[in-house]
């Protein structure tokens, strides 16, 4: 939010600095992002206060040798007025009295005939026979906005002879409002903070008007059909105003805080929500349509199915149940705290006005403005919530300004339909808790001044009065009242917050624990955690976060189309802030695909994990179960390019054994021991090139499955298909349950090893898996390695069979195998492969 101090001042002294208000407000918590200058010291172009003046035109003549050129006669203050040559089509030969911005010679102005902000040095020149060093300015030329239709004209008591930076010089920071500091989304709203931070008191403008036209009831009645989605609704009628432009220094503030000026009547709407923090409407009254009641009747209600709006911004809006509508007899007339409607906005024809404050359900003004995409200054405060107090109050303040700049005249009374209203929030703060929670003695006092500050009625224990504490409660208790602006205070410690804050977090002192640390504990499933991720790492993989909230049509793309999908039922949000995060996720596998996909086209090898939890409803109905898992995505090249491989051009490009190789990586990093590779089908899987792994235990544990992705899914998501993509999707706590949670290490081999191959002949259908299992059974402790080196199939050993060749590796730790030795285990081995597999050693 735009906080120009120029209206700040208007509200509450300033006492210090720009810059340490900006500080003060940050500490506590209203974070000022940034100051903005304005012709000030500091702004990207300063206005030289030695050359840029608040002139007056003495008079305006035609140039003797141009016809679209004048010469304008400006006072300035000095002893003698100068006389500018101009092109403004905005003055007239003949004009006089107007105050303008005079810029003399050496200026530095913005070129107000390029595009941008291209800054230029006033300078001599001759225009048509006639010399000129100085001008008059536009918008634009100062930098106020890119108006450069004619020079800007200021108000009759601008003061002439100063300069402008005193004039119009100003301030703006730009602070953050986070949901939890709503209450000072106006300019009133900081003013109380600046209050409270500096001790000075809030000044509130004048509410005061006169209201002399005919009793409002006969002319109007409000009908709320819902009252926990429209607490409260105000409304006012003025007849016979006048459309015209806004006070100059309404229209200065409004464009310092971002708002475009547009007339008299949307222009003090406007000011009134910048100013109070509390957004209203005016309705064209004779756009209000008298229905069957023989009255004009305001009604609010949700919408129903199949009706429309067309809205100011002139598109057709398609309405849900969960909006909420300004409605008279006939029809919807506003989308209620979003945008108004096109038929009964306020014209240059209008006369009679039906002025609206009300308040509206944030949750309700959420959804709305996230499905229409109708983000307004109104739906962005509606949504963080607006007290139903502030109503009457931005009613009262909008009639007070209305009936200075539009004229008309009031009717009698204000229609306020409040059908409940809200309690006074009480609470109980016990002193002695803030100092015990905060770590700093604040006085009691201090402690009701700080409320108090803020505008919270503080009421002493009576025990203070008279001067009577027990041992068991030694400092007397303060009974708070929440003042109507603020909804954000539910206990007492929102309470202890307030006081921290404006107590200053920087006060309180920073303090060393003084007790004995707490005893620590083990975090078996964070270690786990951490294992797997150094393991991957180590594998040349890196680690990705993705975000744990997706759509089930997001998800279902992983499955190839016309195969069984996840029927699963989701963890769905209530209220989500964006269309794509609408449930928790079910699988990782979707965000590593959506990241691979980002990334893939630009990087000849990409290489990622993620360790995360998704999200089941359970069988309690309450918190979903997490369940963590663990997935690789990998595509690309083999390696990285370099200077000894070369570009990425025909290089090799992973496949299912490069994924393999880095499963047992992290398996064999983490000890797991035996399991089993089994070949599998699965939807989002390439037929024939996906496996299971199990854990070799009774019930043979699925840890996960990992392949290379089906080719209509690499498809779906927009993949090259030049190149495999390879995912793998583990059950992390399967994995974590599977790993011992104690190993043997043995010392280096003293002795050497003795090594030879040998070829099998099985059948097809034998995985490679189960004969390497095999053979490491037949050959015990002296087998240390089994590694399969080549596949062959071929006329040579017949139609359905396979050889499959593996280099063996025997050693033993006391003494140097003999031969005799070795070949007792080979016979061993090839003896039971044989028997268990029906296997021929091929010779």
């Amino acid at each position: 939010m735009r906080v120009p101090i120029s209206w700040l001042r208007e509200y509450v002294e300033i006492t210090l600095p720009i810059e340490q208000l900006a500080e003060k407000l940050t500490l506590a918590g209203l974070e000022v992002e940034r100051i903005e200058y304005v012709g000030l010291p500091g702004s990207e172009l300063p206005w030289d206060r030695d050359k840029i003046f608040v002139g007056q035109l003495l008079k305006v003549e035609r140039h003797p040798n141009a016809d679209r050129l004048l010469l304008a006669t400006v006072e300035y203050g000095a002893a003698q007025p100068i006389t500018v040559v101009t092109g403004a089509p905005n003055i007239q030969p003949g004009d006089s009295g107007q105050k303008v911005v005079l810029a003399l010679k050496g200026a530095r102005l913005y070129d107000g005939h390029k595009e941008g902000k291209v800054i230029m040095t006033l300078k001599e020149a001759t225009l048509r026979g006639i010399k000129n060093d100085s001008m008059v300015c536009s918008e634009k030329e100062l930098g106020l906005s890119d108006e450069h239709e004619g020079i800007l004209i200021l108000p009759d008591d601008a003061p002439v002879g100063v300069p402008l930076a005193d004039y119009l010089g100003d301030a703006v920071l730009e602070i953050a409002i986070l949901p939890s500091t709503a209450r000072a989304a106006s300019i009133i709203g900081v003013a109380r903070e600046v209050a409270a931070l500096t001790g000075q008191t809030v000044r509130y403008p004048p509410m005061d008007f006169i209201a002399e036209g005919d009793a409002i009831e006969r002319e109007l009645r409000i009908e709320i059909r819902d009252s926990r989605l429209n607490p409260r609704f105000t409304a006012s009628i003025i007849k016979g105003i006048t459309i015209g432009p806004s006070p100059f220094w309404m229209q200065r503030r409004l464009a310092l805080c971002g708002m475009r000026a547009i007339n008299n009547i949307v222009d003090i709407s406007n000011y009134v929500m910048l100013e109070f923090g509390h957004p209203t409407h005016a309705f064209d009254l004779d756009a209000v349509r008298v229905g069957p009641s023989g009255i004009r009747t305001i009604i609010t209600r949700p919408a129903q199915a199949g009706e429309t709006l067309t809205t100011l911004d002139g598109q057709v809006r398609a309405l849900q149940p969960t909006d909420i509508l300004v409605c008279d007899e006939v029809g919807p007339l506003s989308v209620a705290g979003v945008m108004g409607g096109a038929d009964s906005e306020v014209k240059e024809t209008t006369r009679n006005l039906l002025f609206e404050a009300a308040s509206w359900d944030n949750i309700s003004i959420r959804k709305t403005a996230r499905h229409h995409n109708l983000h307004s200054e109104a739906s962005y405060r509606f949504s963080r919530g607006v007290h139903p107090a502030l109503a009457m109050v931005a009613q009262q303040r909008g009639l007070h300004l209305l009936q200075k700049y539009a004229g008309g005249v009031i009717s009698r009374g204000i229609l306020d339909a409040y059908p409940s209203p809200a309690r006074p929030v009480t609470v109980t703060l016990q002193p002695d808790r803030v100092n015990k929670l905060l770590g700093v003695e604040i006085p009691v006092e201090e402690m009701a001044r700080i409320l108090r500050s803020l505008e919270f009625e503080v009421k002493a224990d009576d025990r203070q009065e008279s001067g009577v504490a027990t041992p068991h409660d030694r400092l007397p208790r303060l009974t708070v009242t929440t003042p109507e602006h603020r909804l954000d205070i539910e206990g007492e410690h929102d309470l202890i917050e307030e006081i921290a804050r404006i107590y200053g977090y920087d006060r309180i002192p920073e303090t060393l624990m003084a007790d004995a640390l707490p005893p620590t504990h083990g975090n078996p499933e964070l270690d786990f955690e951490e294992r797997v991720r150094d393991l991957l790492v180590g594998a040349g993989l890196q680690e990705i976060v993705t975000y744990r909230l997706t759509t089930p049509e997001q998800e279902a793309r992983i499955y190839a189309p016309g195969t069984p999908a996840d029927d699963r039922p989701y963890v769905t949000l209530a209220n989500p802030i964006n269309p794509e995060r609408t449930v928790m996720r079910h699988t990782l596998v979707s965000g590593a695909l959506e990241t691979l996909a980002a990334n893939v086209r630009h990087h000849a090898r990409v290489a990622l994990f993620e360790i995360g939890a998704v999200f089941l409803p359970s069988a309690d109905g309450l918190l979903p179960d997490e369940q963590p898992r663990l997935v690789i995505a990998m595509s690309g090249t083999r390696t990285e390019p370099s200077w000894r491989t070369g570009n990425a051009n025909g290089a090799p490009v992973m496949d299912f054994y490069d994924l393999k190789g880095v499963v047992e990586s992290l398996l064999e990093g983490l000890h797991l021991g035996e399991v089993t590779y089994d070949p599998t089908t699965h939807p989002t899987y390439y037929p024939g090139r996906t496996a299971t792994v199990r854990a070799c235990d009774a019930r043979g544990t699925l840890l996960g499955i990992f392949g290379e992705l089906h080719p209509r899914v690499r498809e779906a998501w927009a993949l090259p298909a030049d190149r495999p993509v390879l995912i793998a999707d583990f059950d992390l706590e399967a994995l974590r349950r599977a790993t011992a949670t104690d190993y043997t290490v043995k010392d280096v081999p003293r002795f050497p090893a003795t090594i030879e191959d040998l070829a099998l002949v099985v059948d097809e259908g034998v995985p490679a898996a189960t004969v390497a299992q095999t053979i490491r059974q037949a050959g015990g402790a002296l087998l240390r390695d089994v590694r399969l080196f080549d596949v062959y199939r071929g006329e040579q050993i017949g139609p359905g069979k396979k050889s499959l060749a593996y280099s063996l590796t025997y050693q033993a730790e006391d003494r140097t195998l003999a031969d005799k030795d070795v070949e007792k285990l080979r016979a061993k081995i090839i003896r039971a492969v044989e028997g268990q597999l029906g296997a021929t050693v091929r010779r």
